[in-house]
């Protein structure tokens, strides 16, 4: 079992990850679409970037954590258009990358482990978001704005003209942007954590 840091659920480690969720929520003001990799609607941002530092200095259930504060921060003071529901699926994605690479590499503390931990969760995050767009999130979004799902289609053909149905926006579009944006977290987290990493130990 992991605890959530080596020195105890306690006061520091409580601001400790209190910061990382804030500055988390911060950035995802950040985003930008990528317009010709998927449709407008979906952005790219690295608000991910503090759960993964989390999940490597203190444990995988702290990235969980900073996520879970992340999307909480963002539904009270910003508010949500989904119901929630967008938030909900972001913490889910975003948890399941942060905890499988914290996982990998709070294991044995290796940079090996910790490209590894990256590129697993690259994986794990891109797999899980597949299937929530496909069965959850796509057709909740177009019942919300009352749009047919083939609105959503044209986007992406509009950007890909491979793109002519769900399962082809899946494939052209929603799996190459989040292994992008699992490769773009990864190469920031290797260049960054083992020099903020004395901030959270000390």
């Amino acid at each position: 079992m992991y605890t959530l840091s080596r020195e105890g659920w306690n006061t520091r480690t409580m601001v400790k990850v209190s910061v990382l969720g804030v500055i988390s929520f911060v950035l995802m003001f950040f985003e930008i679409p990528l317009v010709w990799l998927a449709p407008p609607f979906i952005k790219i941002d690295i608000s991910d970037l503090p759960a993964l530092i989390g999940a490597f200095a203190m444990g995988p259930m702290v990235g969980v954590i900073i996520q879970l504060l992340k999307n909480v921060l963002n539904v009270v003071i910003e508010g949500s258009t989904t119901g929630g529901i967008g938030e909900f699926a972001n913490f889910v994605v975003g948890s399941a990358f942060a905890y499988t690479a914290g996982f990998v590499y709070f294991k044995k503390k290796t940079f090996n482990r910790a490209v590894i931990g990256l590129v697993l969760g690259t994986i794990v995050m891109t797999i899980v978001i597949s299937i929530a767009n496909y069965y959850i999130m796509f057709p909740f979004y177009a019942k919300l704005f009352g749009w047919p799902i083939e609105n959503l289609v044209e986007m992406g053909t509009a950007v890909n003209s491979n793109i002519v149905d769900m399962k082809t926006m899946i494939i052209y579009a929603i799996v190459p942007f989040n292994l992008l944006k699992g490769t773009l977290l990864t190469a920031i987290t290797i260049l960054i954590y083992k020099k903020v990493s004395p901030l959270l130990h000390n």
